[in-house]
This record gives structure tokens, C-alpha cells and sequence, in this order.
């Protein structure tokens, strides 16, 4: 949606700057997390690997690996949960909770969680598009929830859906999570991404799924006509 650059002030000012009362005014409505996996990491210099939560009732309390926005970042002040628009793919929804490890794992409302990924073809929006990107800010309990599609591939890379969260104005923690593949193998079996040849290994060809893949990967499980999958994402 277009505005006027110098009649309108940034949705992402207000959320970074309206605290915890203003952006829960400004939050989608959020939903709790399913269809999750245990996976234990091993500590790098600056982060422990993290592990999806083991069930709904308590998140676990890991940090998160970080990794590298890549070259298609935009800041666009999506504030929104379906970021599909008029993209085709099979279904998926991602939800995240989001932890301050240093507090005991509490859960961090008012985070800014933002996500953009590729599209069925592994194409990216750039210049004035806007499809699979998106800004959520996270509820009282530190969710929040995604409605996209499962990306395709691109450039030898493993399919990823990239994330960003932003606790306040002066930090941020960015990554990426990855798929199972044989659930990418299934997929990319059927339309619109059956009109390419899908690699026959789509993960194993990534040096940074190889080396991060086992602590970032989802457990996605059935969801209607595609899957949803649900992540902690811990920061320090």
C-alpha cells in the first residue's frame, strides 16, 4: 500500500518506539504454537544453537544462531500475519514464540518479528513489491504467527525463510530457518514448483545448512492442504 513518504510516519518508528502499550495495539492477532521438535546444539562464540520448543507448554531456553540477512532485506512496514498476496505455494504457517534467555526465558512481548523469503519459483519481491515479507509484533506471550507459503529454491541454496527480531530500538537477531527434505522433496513434486526440476537434494548442496541446519531446520506437520510448523526463538 502506498503512502505519502513526508505525510506519513514509519509504522516501524511507532513499533519500535510506542513500547509495550503501543504496539500491542498495533499486533495481529497471535496464536500458540504447534507441531514442534526437540533438537539439541552445540555453542558458538557468540550463540548457542537453538532446538524448537519440545511442547506448548514451556518454550525452551536456548539461544539462537545467528546468520546473515543476505541481499534482499527491505524494510517495507508490513505489519501483517498473511504475507502470501497473490503468491502460489503449499500452505504454511509458522509460529513463533520469542524468549529472553537472560531473564529465565521469559517470553518478550512487543518484539518486532519480521520474515521475507522466496517465492514457489525462488524469486524475491524487490523495488515496490511487497509478497512473502511481513512485520508481526509479538502478544503478552511472546507469540506470533506467519501465514505464507513453503519457499522454493534458488542460487544452490538450501530453501529458507529468513527472520529478523527486533526487541527494541538498539538490537536485533537475524537467521533463517530451513526444511526437512523430504518434506521439500514432496513438495516441490507438486504445482507450481513442479514446472522446474527441484534438485535432488535441496538442503545438501548449502554450506550453511550443513554447518547450521541441524539446530534451524522445522518439524512441519500436516495442516489442512499444507503444513504449519512452531519455533522458540531465543535471544540474549
Amino acid at each position: 500500500m502506498a503512502e505519502n513518504d513526508t505525510a506519513r510516519t514509519s509504522r516501524r518508528a511507532l513499533l519500535l518506539a510506542a513500547g509495550s502499550a503501543g504496539a500491542a495495539l498495533l499486533a495481529s492477532a497471535c496464536a500458540g504454537p504447534a507441531g514442534t521438535r526437540g533438537a539439541a546444539g552445540q555453542p558458538s562464540a557468540s550463540a548457542s544453537a537453538p532446538r524448537p520448543t519440545g511442547g506448548a507448554s514451556s518454550p525452551s531456553c536456548v539461544l539462537t544462531t545467528e546468520a546473515g540477512a543476505g541481499p534482499y532485506y527491505l524494510d517495507l512496514d508490513r505489519v501483517r500475519s498473511d504475507i502470501t498476496e497473490d503468491r502460489d505455494g503449499v500452505p504454511f504457517r509458522l509460529d513463533l514464540t520469542v524468549v529472553r534467555v537472560s531473564a529465565g526465558c521469559r517470553p518478550l512481548r512487543a518484539a518486532t518479528v519480521d520474515v521475507w523469503q522466496a517465492d514457489a519459483s525462488g524469486t524475491y519481491s524487490t523495488g515496490g513489491a511487497t509478497f512473502l515479507r511481513g512485520t508481526q509484533v509479538t502478544d503478552a506471550a511472546g507469540r506470533c504467527v506467519f501465514r505464507t507459503i513453503v519457499p522454493g529454491w534458488y542460487a544452490g541454496l538450501a530453501p529458507h525463510i529468513h527472520f529478523k527480531v527486533r526487541p527494541d530500538t538498539r538490537t536485533e537477531t537475524t537467521s533463517q530457518f530451513f526444511f526437512p527434505e523430504d518434506l521439500l522433496r514432496e513438495v516441490y513434486a507438486r504445482r507450481p514448483y513442479a514446472r522446474r526440476a527441484a534438485p535432488r537434494h535441496p538442503n545438501g548442496r548449502d554450506s550453511r545448512y550443513n554447518s547450521s541446519g541441524a539446530a534451524m531446520t522445522l518439524a512441519p506437520a500436516p495442516d489442512g492442504s499444507g503444513y504449519r510448523a512452531a519455533y522458540t526463538v531465543g535471544i540474549a
